[in-house]
């Protein structure tokens, strides 16, 4: 259950974060609705997470996933640029989760 807890944690604050982008400063309502609503989302649902995992791994996946789907977003809706130096830096992202993960044990 902490997993699918998680999942949805990353996915309204990718939501939020894209949304947060399309709000110019917070001047469209509707994108500033949909991330007030994502980001009160993925806090309840991390915290959620929290009470059956730890803190450290789920944080790296929740921070790094997230990091991960707000960059593919700015591409895919916003034609944000693929650079060499971002593309490494996504990939050190999910280096650092994996190790996260492995090295940090889920469940406490």
């Amino acid at each position: 259950m902490g997993a699918l807890m998680i999942a949805g944690a990353i996915l309204s604050e990718v939501i939020a974060t894209l949304s947060l982008r399309a709000s110019h400063g917070l001047t469209r309502i509707g994108p500033t609705i949909i991330l007030v609503i994502g980001y009160g989302a993925a806090f309840v649902l991390l915290s959620q997470a929290l009470k059956t995992l730890n803190v450290g791994p789920v944080y790296a996946i929740w921070s790094g996933l997230g990091t991960v789907g707000a960059f593919a977003g700015g591409v895919l809706l916003f034609g944000e640029r693929i650079r060499p130096a971002t593309v490494a830096g996504v990939v050190l992202v999910v280096i650092g989760v994996a190790v996260m993960y492995l090295g940090g044990g889920m469940e406490h």
